[in-house]
């Protein structure tokens, strides 16, 4: 089969698009002939090297597209059905081998693209605003980054919960993205300072929480953010590495908490991972949730997908086409 992979660390120019030979299913696993392949920010850190693997390494965990061989040991699927696919060993390619598990039915007519655009981002969304700091009627929440994939959909979700929702963008372009997925104020970050446009917002109040995936740049700024015992949950590092921090910081700004989540730790069992997956499918389907497809490209162009989502230049979900 053709796939991506990369065989040393570096920008997006190490990823190869080569011959590799096709998996096999195990114990548990199906084999699935993708149509869509989801692109995430954590394919991009692995690429680089900021989270090790194993070299060569096939890059890639979700996508959407259908069942052609089942392992031993698979009930509740069969070969023909279409899914979404979620913790895919190497979704980079043309065909993926996944648990059972992580795969989800897809309702007949469900859009591909729109399922390989939900199981990472769209989880992420759903896990921050409803477990995470489970938002509710009265809160006001910022989000960074509202027009990326995670961005557009956690507006979207937090306004279902009845939240009012601040959003910080780059250009005037984004900020029309972010308003038309619900946000209440727009802040063009590359023009004002956040910190002074929150507090010009709530009157001096402050906030409960922050929603914060850009990491270095703007970290300081969403702490300043908080009312006191408020919540940054930090959730990603698309400019960079936050630097160590002393805990202290947290008591002077007003006993703050801090969470760094990840998605795995908030899908830990089958149920919890249907819960959150089946609640986005059927907002999906209902027109209740709008996913933005905001890149398509052939899987032989995923270097220039990732240039393109460390440069900023994308807006909801880049995805590959094998």
């Amino acid at each position: 089969m053709k796939a991506v992979r990369f065989h040393e660390h570096g920008g997006p120019e190490v990823l190869r698009y080569e011959d590799v030979g096709d998996p096999e299913p195990g114990e548990g696993d199906a084999l699935i002939r993708l149509s869509a392949v989801g692109v995430n920010f954590v394919d991009t850190y692995r690429r680089a090297g900021a989270y090790p693997v194993e070299l060569p390494h096939l890059p890639g965990s979700e996508g959407a597209g259908e069942i052609v061989a089942l392992g031993p040991g698979v009930d509740g699927f069969a070969v023909g059905d279409r899914v979404m696919v979620s913790g895919g060993r190497g979704a980079y390619a043309e065909l993926v081998v996944a648990s059972a598990k992580r795969l989800v039915k897809l309702p007949e007519g469900f859009d591909e693209a729109t399922a390989a655009a939900l199981p990472t981002q769209g989880m992420t969304a759903h896990f921050l605003a409803t477990s995470t700091y489970p938002l509710s009627d009265g809160d006001t929440c910022l989000i960074h980054a509202g027009a990326g994939g995670v961005g557009l959909l956690l507006i979207q979700i937090a306004k279902m919960r009845g939240a009012r929702v601040i959003t910080t963008v780059s250009t005037p372009e984004k900020a029309a993205l972010a308003r038309e997925a619900g946000a209440d104020d727009v802040v063009l970050y590359t023009q004002d300072d956040f910190v002074a446009a929150v507090k010009r917002i709530t009157g001096g109040e402050m906030l409960p929480v922050v929603y914060d995936s850009v990491g270095k740049t703007t970290f300081d700024g969403s702490l300043d953010c908080l009312r006191p015992r408020g919540m940054l949950v930090l959730f990603g590092q698309a400019s960079g590495a936050v630097a160590p921090l002393d805990p202290q910081v947290l008591n002077a700004k007003g006993s703050l908490f801090l969470t760094r989540p990840n998605l795995g730790h908030y899908t830990r069992t089958r149920e919890e991972f249907e819960e959150r997956s089946g609640d986005l499918i059927s907002w999906a389907a209902s027109g209740k949730l709008t996913v933005r497809i905001g890149e398509r490209l052939p899987l032989s162009e995923a270097a220039e997908a990732h240039r393109r989502l460390e440069g900023r230049l994308t807006t909801g979900k880049v995805i590959l086409v094998p």
